[in-house]
C-alpha cells in the first residue's frame, strides 16, 4: 500500500514535463489520493465490523491492483488525478483495519514492538514507492515504473489469502452506545494529542519530501531525476523508528513523539544550508523524526482506550492523512513562491503546532498511565469471558 501510496512523490518533476503542469499541480497526485484515503476511512470502518478484519484486508488489497494498473494508462492528468483518488478509497482497509488487526492478533503475544514490525514494512513501502518507481521511470519511462507496482498488491493479495489467522472477536461496542463513544473519543486527550501531533508531523514531512526533488535539480545542486531520487534512499534510516515502540512502552509514547517533532524540526533547519552533506543529514534526522513519531503515536492511540479502537484509529488515520494530502499541495505554492525556505517555514509552523498539542497532552494528569500489555490485550467476547 504504502509503495503504492508514495508512486508519484519521486517522480513529480517527471508528472510535471510529461503533462505540463506546476510542481503544485504535480502534488495533487500526492493530495488526491490522501484526501480520498482521508474520506475512506470512514468506510471501511463499519464494514470491517461488518466482514471482519481478515476479509477486509483481503478485500482492500486485492482492488487495489486495477487502479493501480489503471494508473499507467490513464490518457490525461485529470484522469491519473481520478484513478488516483480510487486508489485512496481502497487504501483504508489496508491501513485502519491493518492497525487494528496487529493489535488484536500480535499485540498480545509481542506487545509495542508489534506496531514498530508494521512501522517498518511502512518504511520499506515508501522505499520501494520512492526510489523504485524513481529508477525505473528513469530507465523506463513513468508508465512502466507505475504500472509495474500492480504486481505488488496482487502478489499481497496471495500471500495473505494463504498465511493469515482469523483476528479474534472484539467487543467495539453496541449502535446504541455508539453516540457516546463518538463523544469519548473527541474528549479523550490522549488520542487527540496523538492524532494532532502526528499529522502536524506528517504535513511538514510529505511537504518537504515531495518538493525537494525540485531543489536538487536546480542550482546550487543541479542533479539529474535520477541522481535526485537517490535522495530517498535515506529512508533507509527510518528503520529506526520500530524501536520507537519499545522505548515508548518505557517512558511514554508522547515524550517519544515529543522528541521525534523536535528532531524532525532540527532536520529540516539542517536542510536549508547550501550545501549537500547538511541537506542530506536534514533529511535523514526528517525521515528519523517521521517513523518514530508515527510509531509512538500509534502506540498512543492503541494505549488511549481498549474499546472502539475502529473509530479512534479512523479519526487518527482521516485526520492524518488530510494534514498529508495538504503536505503534498500548500508547499508546492510556497516553493513556487519562496522557493524551500518557504517550504521549510511552513513545516516550521506545523511542528510548532504539535509540539504545542503533545505538550498539553503531557500535562494533562488525568490521562491513564502507560500500561502497554493491558492497552494491547483486548477486550475479550462474553464467550471468552464464559470458557
Amino acid at each position: 500500500m504504502l509503495a503504492t501510496m508514495y508512486s508519484s512523490q519521486a517522480i513529480l518533476p517527471e508528472l510535471g514535463r510529461a503533462f505540463d503542469v506546476s510542481p503544485a499541480e504535480s502534488g495533487l497526485t500526492m493530495s488526491v489520493l490522501i484526501l480520498a484515503l482521508a474520506v475512506g476511512m470512514w468506510l471501511w470502518a463499519p464494514l470491517s465490523r461488518r466482514i471482519g478484519l481478515r476479509r477486509s484486508l483481503l478485500l482492500a488489497c486485492g482492488v487495489l491492483v486495477v487502479p493501480t494498473l489503471a494508473a499507467a494508462l490513464v490518457p490525461s492528468f485529470e484522469a491519473l488525478l481520478a484513478v488516483r483518488a480510487i486508489q485512496g478509497l481502497c487504501m483504508p482497509g489496508l491501513l485502519t483495519v491493518g492497525v487494528r488487526y496487529i493489535a488484536q492478533v500480535f499485540g498480545p503475544r509481542i506487545g509495542a514492538r508489534a506496531m514498530g514490525y508494521y512501522t517498518g514494512s511502512m518504511i520499506l513501502g515508501g522505499l520501494v514507492g520512492r526510489l523504485g518507481v524513481a529508477l525505473v521511470t528513469a530507465a523506463a519511462g513513468w508508465r512502466v515504473a507505475m504500472g509495474t507496482l500492480a504486481l505488488l498488491p496482487l502478489a499481497a493479495t496471495l500471500v495473505m489469502l494463504r498465511s493469515l489467522p482469523e483476528a479474534p472477536d472484539h467487543d467495539e461496542g453496541t449502535a446504541e452506545e455508539a453516540p457516546r463513544q463518538r463523544w469519548e473519543l473527541l474528549r479523550n486527550r490522549s488520542l487527540i494529542a496523538a492524532t494532532v501531533g502526528a499529522s502536524c508531523l506528517a504535513f511538514g514531512f510529505i511537504g518537504a519530501f515531495s518538493f525537494v526533488g525540485y531543489r536538487l535539480e536546480e542550482a546550487p545542486f543541479s542533479l539529474s531525476p535520477a541522481a535526485a531520487s537517490l535522495v530517498f534512499a535515506l529512508w533507509i534510516f527510518g528503520f529506526v523508528g520500530p524501536s520507537a515502540g519499545r522505548i515508548g512502552g518505557r517512558i511514554g509514547w508522547n515524550r517519544v513523539a515529543l522528541g521525534s517533532i523536535v528532531l524532525a524540526a532540527i532536520g529540516l533547519a539542517l536542510s536549508l544550508a547550501v550545501s549537500f552533506p547538511l541537506l542530506c543529514l536534514g533529511l535523514v534526522l526528517l525521515a528519523i523524526g517521521q517513523f518514530c513519531g508515527i510509531t509512538s503515536t500509534q502506540l498512543g492511540v492503541a494505549l488511549s482506550l481498549e474499546r472502539d479502537r475502529d473509530r479512534a484509529t479512523a479519526l487518527y488515520y482521516s485526520v492524518f492523512y488530510v494534514a498529508g494530502g495538504l503536505g503534498g499541495f500548500l508547499p508546492g505554492l510556497a516553493w513556487q513562491a519562496w522557493g524551500w525556505p518557504g517550504v521549510a517555514g511552513l513545516a516550521f509552523s506545523t511542528f510548532a503546532a504539535g509540539i504545542a498539542a503533545l505538550s498539553v497532552g503531557m500535562s494533562s494528569r488525568g490521562e491513564r498511565e502507560v500500561r502497554t500489555a493491558s492497552a494491547w490485550r483486548p477486550v475479550p467476547a462474553p464467550s471468552a469471558e464464559a470458557a
